[in-house]
């Protein structure tokens, strides 16, 4: 913060200047920068003093005339700038760099709205009170400001305002803050200043009214609504007249017969206060509003305890009061909902699609529909309500186009968006149109916004999504379609369809049949058999369809001579197609055929690889047992058998023999050799070790309390002793049973078995947990054999427009780091960074938002962001579609038969590839769609060598004689 704005005579501790020039230079520049300090002390201590209780009141020891002694210091170290001298502030500096900076980002990016809010609170922590107030009448008018920012910048007018017209100003100001949002504490600083022009001309009726609208907008208010119901009733108790006493009976009873908190204060008050008894009607709506609060006490307690923005409670409350039907607590509740979910789309088009259809009042209709596009631009559907709205309200042509322009610029994130605004303005035109004129001015604006529309889509769209957002061309065959059968002009139409083809879509059946049905409307026979002609040409997808409607149509209309056309085209078009279609086939038989060697390739390589490497280890331990052989002729006199060798390594010598063996490892200086078993001596032990642990059965009857635990580390050692705190944390658990293979080693599964059912759901809650530096899948225990139809989780694959994919994220990057960054642009749900099954990163991550307007708003400001040197890319969550392709299973044999390449038994390729049956007993199989590493399909009838009549001795002794 800035230093004291005229310092005491005690703080002249300053340099000299260099000379009188530049002392008078930046004694201006000190008495400048003054001058704002003393403002900026002003407002702060006026926001003090409308914030504080008794802020009318000064305070000991404080005159209030401290501010022009400040003002006058300041005035006379300009009249002598000689004799104060001013430290540098750095700050300040740091302040005014940081204030060049936000304004030129806000010239760039004009619908910033974090930059907006630095630039206001900089420009009123430096006193640029001018400054200040043109950086907030920008953004008031892009968007809706908060409550709080609205009661700051009050604060600030209110303490400056100084005569009627300042105050005028400020009643303007107050105008604009009720309209953004239903704040309670707005209407009741605005009900306050209105009184304090009491005195002037009309001020008693402003303020009654003020308080009135305060009344019909928050009055209803469960919380907060006491609040206005006092500060008016002790407004009019002030007023000395005779008619207040019945003013005041008349908002006691009014507020009475509201569900309101607190309601039994006011009503003892009320006793208290009148000097009649109270009577019966008001007790009775008293009584009734008691029973109607019992039963709004649960959504408001809900809301309570909830946090923010807790809009599942605001929706359940919203349902509530729909069913009950009292117009204005629906719009009182919707309205609370949307303080703190101003950013939910969903929200604005249920408020106003409930007005639209209810309520039907002009001014509220369009007031809540032009707050719906400025708290979420980025939303078309918004938009295109807005437009249907102002037209079904009788707005002015002038004003519904400058809102069409005011969504061009709105920043939708996908083309489609301006697909549909364009489509909804279009449709606003058309419907503008008399078209039983020839021409008109109308016809030809929409006939303008039609061409315009086309080259906004080809210009603007493509350059910026690197698509138009129409491939189907429909705001051309709108276009085209008025042109019929509106205009009477088929021939715009067809130059329309002609262009339409041209940009792609000649290949498709449907588009051609469009354009036939357009011709047969409204055109002639010649062109729907030229349209259908060429179509038979050109369509690649359905084109039997095609040449069915050609001759349909020859059938009924045409010649002999167009039947004789029409066939003759069928069929040449039909013979071409086919042969396409079979050279295609073999082509993806050939790449499957491709496909297939190279798996093969791949399989030898690795079994190669796995023979070489097999080999290296014997080879290995070859050398170790040589080794250990040449230790063992050191140490004995006689050379054993290998067999006796390992009998007397694995048994206990005798003592005297185990000195000798000291004695002589102290003569020749070397250690007694280590006993290493083979590596077949290893599985052996392994194996019995494996035998030890007893087998256990899984018993499926326990499915429902247990689950699957998998990708677990092999090197674990005790799994079940490492995941038993983990899981004892979700329940009681009943056993662990680890999976081992038969050498002993542990699988890297097990299964989880539980007391409770609930334990093991709530299990499921631990998927994806790291342990030991993987992430372990917890999945329920469920038999796939009995039930084919269970699915095991999988994260969604479809469009999320509240979920983002983050890319090119540096692997040192963190959860809490990459969510420190996201939560900037909105409130964070989840976050998932991608991992590989051994727990590395990939550089990928899912961000989920609380809703897709906050998503939004992170693309816009995230996507091409600098992370760690890494620029990553942010986008809306929307995987492709995986394509899984066919495993090929068969090759196409010279006969035109798929037959398979090789054919092995159930459980495939055995070790040998010798035939071990003679020839003469050998058949060929009669089912040659067995596929590879798979059992076949039984046919019918099948006859296979295990159905043969079995062969005794004899008649193998009369096969080999037949030879």
């Amino acid at each position: 913060m800035a230093t004291a704005a005229a310092t005491s005579t005690s703080e002249t501790e300053a340099e000299p200047k260099a000379g009188p020039t530049a002392e008078g230079e930046e004694d201006d520049v000190k008495t400048a920068r003054t001058r704002r300090k003393v403002l900026s002390r002003t407002v702060a201590a006026a926001t003090y003093k409308a914030v504080e209780p008794g802020w009318d009141q000064p305070e000991e020891g404080v005159s209030e005339s401290d501010g022009d002694e400040e003002y006058a210091m300041a005035s006379s170290a300009e009249s002598s700038p000689g004799e104060y001298e001013w430290e540098y502030d750095e700050e300040e500096e740091k302040n005014q760099l940081e204030i060049e900076r936000l304004e030129e980002q806000l010239s760039i990016n004009v619908y910033d709205y974090n930059c907006h809010v630095d630039l206001i609170r900089l420009l009123r922590l430096e006193g640029e009170l001018t400054k200040v107030r043109m950086a907030r009448q920008k953004m008031s008018e892009i968007f809706p400001l908060t409550e709080e920012l609205w009661l700051e910048w009050l604060h600030d007018e209110v303490s400056m305002a100084l005569d009627g017209l300042d105050r005028e100003h400020v009643y303007d100001l107050f105008e604009k803050a009720v309209k953004d949002y239903i704040c309670p504490n707005i209407w009741l600083e605005y009900g306050q200043y209105s009184v304090g022009g009491i005195g002037q001309k009309g001020g008693l009726e402003k303020v009654r009214s003020v308080f009135e609208r305060a009344l019909s907008s928050v009055g209803l208010h469960m919380t907060k609504g006491l609040a206005i119901w006092e500060a008016y009733r002790e407004f009019e108790s002030a007023i000395v007249e005779a008619a207040r006493l019945e003013k005041v009976h008349s908002l006691f009873r009014r507020q009475l017969a509201i569900p309101l908190y607190d309601m039994e204060a006011t009503f003892a008050e009320y006793e208290e206060w009148s000097e009649d008894p109270i009577p019966e009607s008001v007790i009775q709506n008293y009584n009734k509003a008691l029973q109607q609060l019992e039963s709004y006490k649960p959504y408001e307690e809900a809301l309570l305890q909830a946090e923010a923005p807790r809009l599942a409670e605001y929706q359940a409350y919203i349902d509530f009061e729909m069913k009950i039907g009292d117009p204005a607590r629906v719009q009182l509740i919707f309205e609370r909902a949307l303080v703190e979910n101003c950013l939910v789309p969903d929200l604005w088009i249920r408020y106003s699609q409930y007005l639209d259809r209810q309520l039907k009042v002009k001014d509220l209709v369009l007031s809540v529909h032009n707050r719906a596009v400025r708290n979420c631009p980025w939303t078309v559907a918004l938009w295109s309500r807005y437009l249907l709205a102002m037209e079904r309200h009788g707005v002015d042509h002038r004003v519904i186009s400058v809102t069409f322009e005011k969504a061009l610029s709105a920043g939708f994130i996908q083309a489609t968006d301006y697909v549909e605004i364009w489509q909804a303005y279009l449709d606003y035109l058309r419907r503008r149109v008399d078209f039983k004129q020839d021409s008109s001015k109308e016809l030809e604006e929409l006939r303008s916004a039609f061409t315009r529309a086309l080259e906004y889509l080809k210009q603007e769209v493509e350059e910026r999504f690197n698509e138009s957002g129409d491939p189907s061309c429909m705001i051309m065959q709108n276009w085209a379609r008025i042109e019929a059968r509106l205009c009477n002009n088929m021939q715009k139409a067809r130059e329309l369809w002609d262009s339409i083809m041209t940009r792609g879509n000649a290949k498709y059946a449907n588009m051609w049949l469009e354009y036939y049905n357009l011709e047969r409307a409204h055109g002639d026979t010649q062109h729907c058999r030229k349209a259908l002609h060429r179509a038979v040409q050109c369509t690649s997808d359905y084109p039997e369809h095609v040449c069915e409607v050609l001759l349909t149509m020859e059938r009924t209309e045409g010649t002999l001579e167009d039947w004789d056309i029409a066939v003759q085209k069928t069929e040449t078009r039909l013979a071409r197609v086919n042969e396409q279609r079979i050279k295609a086939a073999e082509k993806e038989a050939a790449l499957a055929q491709q496909e297939e060697e190279k798996a093969e390739q791949r399989k030898r390589a690795r079994a190669e690889k796995k023979a070489l490497k097999k080999k290296k280890k014997t080879r290995g331990t070859d050398k170790r047992r040589a080794e250990e052989d040449d230790e063992k002729e050191w140490g004995d006199d006689e050379e054993e058998q290998p067999s006796k060798r390992r009998k007397v390594e694995n048994s206990t010598p005798p003592a005297g023999e185990a000195q000798g063996l000291e004695a002589e490892t102290g003569l020749f200086g070397k250690s007694a050799p280590v006993d290493v078993d083979p590596p077949s001596k290893q599985k052996e032990r392994a194996a019995a070790l494996k035998r030890d642990v007893p087998r256990v059965p899984h018993d499926s009857s326990k499915d429902s309390i247990t689950v699957f635990v998998s990708n677990l580390p092999y090197s674990m050692g005790e799994p079940a002793v490492t995941l038993r705190p983990l899981f004892e944390a979700c329940g009681e658990v009943a056993e662990i049973r680890p999976i081992f293979s038969n050498r002993g080693d542990f699988r890297g599964y097990c299964y989880v078995e539980f007391k409770e059912e609930k334990s093991a759901l709530q299990a499921l809650q631990l998927d994806r947990k790291t342990v030991e530096g993987r992430p372990m899948f917890v999945s329920p225990c469920v038999d796939k054999s009995k039930n084919p139809d269970f699915k095991v989780f999988r994260y969604s694959t479809a469009l999320e427009k509240h979920k983002l994919f983050v890319s090119g994220l540096p692997f040192s990057c963190t959860k809490e780091e990459l969510e420190e960054i996201c939560k900037a642009h909105g409130t964070v749900k989840d976050i998932r960074l991608v991992t590989n099954r051994a727990g590395k990163p990939k550089g990928l991550a899912y961000v989920e938002y609380e809703n897709e307007s906050q998503a939004s708003q992170a693309v816009l400001k995230m996507d091409g962001m600098t992370i760690k040197d890494n620029v990553i890319k942010v986008a809306i969550s929307n995987p492709p579609q995986r394509k899984v392709p066919e495993k090929p299973e068969a090759r196409k044999a010279p006969g035109g038969a798929m037959v398979p390449r090789q054919i092995y038994g159930a459980r495939g390729k055995g070790r040998t590839q010798l035939s071990l049956l003679p020839r003469a007993l050998q058949r060929p199989s009669e089912t040659a769609t067995q596929a590879e590493n798979g059992p076949a399909p039984q046919p019918a009838v099948t006859a296979s060598a295990a159905e043969a009549p079995k062969m005794s001795n004899a008649d193998f002794a009369k096969l080999l004689l037949r030879k």
